[in-house]
């Protein structure tokens, strides 16, 4: 058993929260959480150097390739025009992560391997394997439709889960769920389908200028619209069903099932299914477009459209989930005097989050907004730690590091309460939600309450 208690912030600190249940130590973590802790990855510097080399070698041999493949003109055409839905792609994942929104390292690393080392992966293995086919099979002509539709999806979404699979395993405190494992596979499916629509689109110009094609029904014009106009979502959208897998994980609770055996089984399945679901939606996108025009905007239509407005709307369910489960956590921090009663109600609502940072910045200055929102990503954190020690969630070392971590978020919100407390009192009374206090806290029930009280 261990307590939830914090620092003591002078004068008087508040109550101590009351205890979840206790968290039994995760057992039998397996070779690759095992990995984790090994004397040697236990040096950060020595993982970060790791992780520069390789993806700085994987960049240079990858543009190196690219190059020799596309010529320079193609290389920059297919540069300039690949970069188009890269930001929205960013952007848009980016949003589903404004509740708990992670470090930018672990974006920037995630698709930084996308496009430098799964691709260099993906264009070495691909490329072997479709002579390979080739020389076997004696039929060159379906090599390139062999190849792609039963060893591309294999190679390629491998190569994009090993991005998930080291987040998963070493910025584990990051790793939460659902929306967690969508951002980052994301994040790494976007730089991936950057690099590859480079290849794409600089082959298509070569193509265009060997044979003097040009304007809207050259091959470059319509490789563009296929690739960045209708299907910029294709990879994300394979590569997201791996990271619900991971995500379903990190919600995977330890305690409270009477198997462990089911509990590590559990654990290694739902990952490996996500997997070879991507790598089936992924080999009938291939082979549809191998098929027939007819064939290709028919799965278009009736499959992939449906699956990422399906995964879309789950997604954005998970986050609503996320802002909910603040408002049933936080409360216990609110009677213990850490929090004012209106602060969790204001903290499950987005909107009311960017008003009390505008309130704040208004007031006094663009320096308490940036308190607020780190007391609003502290306060989030705090929910999310108290939510898994009390379900067991599957980290290994939450029973050890739960105290130390409660603490430290508590003494950040202390640090930012002065600014970021009346600020988000102001917050709950603008959009309505401080009518949703139960008594005495609500002001009808007790007037002596006062939402604009300073601390």
């Amino acid at each position: 058993m261990y307590e939830t208690y914090a620092s003591t912030p002078p004068p008087a600190a508040p109550a101590p929260v009351p205890e979840p249940a206790a968290v039994a130590p995760a057992r039998g973590r397996g070779r690759l959480s095992g990995l984790r802790h090994h004397a040697l990855w236990r040096n950060r510097a020595v993982r970060a150097t790791a992780l520069i080399v390789l993806l700085a070698l994987s960049g240079l041999i990858l543009l190196a390739l690219v190059r020799e493949q596309t010529g320079t003109r193609g290389f920059l055409v297919g540069l300039g025009l690949a970069v188009f839905p890269v930001p929205l792609l960013l952007l848009a994942f980016r949003w589903l992560d404004r509740v708990e929104p992670g470090p930018w390292r672990n974006l920037i690393f995630a698709f930084t391997w996308g496009s430098c080392a799964a691709a260099l992966v993906a264009i070495t293995a691909n490329s072997f394997a479709v002579r390979w086919i080739a020389v076997a099979t004696a039929d060159p002509d379906s090599a390139d439709t062999l190849g792609a539709t039963l060893v591309a999806p294999v190679v390629e979404e491998s190569a994009k889960a090993a991005a998930i699979l080291l987040l998963f395993l070493f910025r584990r405190r990051h790793f939460t769920g659902i929306v967690d494992g969508v951002v980052f596979a994301g994040f790494t499916a976007t730089g991936f389908a950057f690099t590859e629509n480079i290849l794409y689109l600089g082959n298509a110009f070569g193509e265009d200028q060997e044979f003097g094609f040009s304007g809207l029904g050259s091959v470059t014009a319509g490789t563009f619209f296929v690739r960045v106009i209708m299907s910029p979502f294709a990879h994300p959208l394979f590569t997201v069903l791996t990271g619900i897998g991971f995500g379903l994980v990190a919600l995977t609770p330890t305690r409270r099932m009477r198997g462990r055996a089911w509990v590590r089984i559990r654990r290694f399945l739902l990952p490996v299914t996500g997997l070879l679901l991507a790598m089936g939606m992924h080999a009938l996108w291939n082979g549809s477009a191998s098929l027939s025009p007819l064939a290709f905007y028919g799965v278009y239509g009736l499959f992939m459209v449906p699956v990422f407005a399906f995964l879309t709307w789950l997604a954005i369910w998970t986050r609503q989930r996320e802002l909910r489960l603040l408002a049933a956590e936080l409360p216990a921090y609110a009677a213990a005097g850490w929090l004012d009663p209106a602060e969790p109600l204001a903290l499950s609502s987005m909107r009311a989050r960017s008003i009390a940072q505008g309130q704040a910045a208004r007031v006094h200055g663009p320096g308490a907004a940036k308190a607020v929102a780190e007391y609003e990503e502290a306060a989030t954190a705090l929910a999310f730690l108290r939510y898994r020690a009390r379900r067991g969630a599957a980290t290994p070392d939450l029973a050890a590091a739960f105290q130390a971590r409660e603490r430290e978020l508590l003494h950040r919100l202390w640090e930012r309460k002065r600014l970021a407390g009346p600020a988000l009192v102001y917050a709950a009374q603008v959009t309505g939600r401080i009518r949703l206090l139960p008594p005495p806290y609500h002001p009808a029930y007790a007037a002596a309450y006062n939402p604009y009280k300073t601390y």
